[in-house]
């Protein structure tokens, strides 16, 4: 089986190296397409892959299409690939808000796959959530996980509202944890921490507790009882945390990334 993934972006690049892991491909099925020429030197030095600059040289070669570009670059590129695909392939998506009904129409294929991906993907500890088109097969859909896997781990979902969502959760998610790392890091510089010291507390404890709640089967509930004790110093971090509303404000903003994948789908 050939792969194509067409933009080697951060995303995209990301996921071509993934699947040199997997035991289904060999490394020198996967294509790498991007107009720039830079880039494409940059992924010619890592010698997994066949890379191209025109895509008349390599959609036609592949079974598998993975769409790694920015969601306002889809129409021209749909338009231009249309041509050059057949019914057979299948396609994977990972632009934000850009349907499967939209996608087989402007391609006039019906096997598809929309998938939201994380940044932690980079480093292997990526979660994607994905869907599919009906017409798309067990065996497929079995070959599209282990492939999405060599990023981190995967979740299919029912439908296309929880690709919205887990854009919300997931996909923005890791902003969130690094907007409440900064916090946590600009309260140690003023209490007079160097900024390496600094980042060695906050990141050991985000990574300590993590742990813990992944290797535990209790609550982030029962967690915060086991280390908050009445009148003790955890008790007035969470109690200020309470009163500042800081839990409505974290949903409102998982929300408001939740409701902007769903206005971009309303684009598309």
């Amino acid at each position: 089986m050939r792969v194509l993934v067409i933009g080697a972006g951060n995303m995209g690049l990301t996921y071509a190296e993934g699947m040199t892991k997997s035991k289904l491909l060999k490394k020198r099925n996967i294509m790498v397409l991007d107009k720039s020429q830079k880039k494409l030197e940059e992924v010619d030095k890592m010698t997994f892959f066949d890379t191209f600059d025109r895509l008349e040289d390599c959609v036609p070669k592949a079974e598998m299409i993975m769409i790694a570009v920015k969601p306002y670059h889809a129409e021209e590129l749909f338009e231009r690939i249309k041509p050059l695909v057949n019914n057979e392939q299948l396609i994977i998506s990972i632009m934000a808000g850009v349907t499967i009904n939209y996608m087989q129409k402007a391609l006039g294929i019906d096997k598809i796959v929309r998938a939201m991906p994380n940044l932690p993907a980079k480093v292997g500890m990526g979660l994607t959530s994905y869907v599919s088109s009906p017409e798309v097969s067990r065996l497929e859909l079995f070959l599209v996980e282990d492939l999405l896997n060599t990023t981190g781990k995967s979740l299919r979902v029912q439908n296309e509202k929880f690709i919205d969502a887990s854009t919300g959760i997931s996909g923005s998610g890791p902003a969130y944890v690094f907007y409440f790392m900064k916090s946590m890091m600009d309260a140690a510089l003023q209490m007079g921490f160097s900024e390496n010291v600094s980042k060695v507390l906050v990141s050991q404890t985000f990574t300590g507790a993590v742990e813990l709640f992944n290797k535990s089967t209790l609550s982030p509930d029962s967690w915060m009882e086991r280390v908050a004790s009445k009148g003790g110093t955890t008790r007035a971090a969470l109690d200020s945390m309470h009163d500042n509303k800081v839990n409505e404000l974290i949903k409102e903003a998982a929300f408001a990334a939740f409701n902007r994948a769903v206005e971009l789908g309303e684009e598309y």
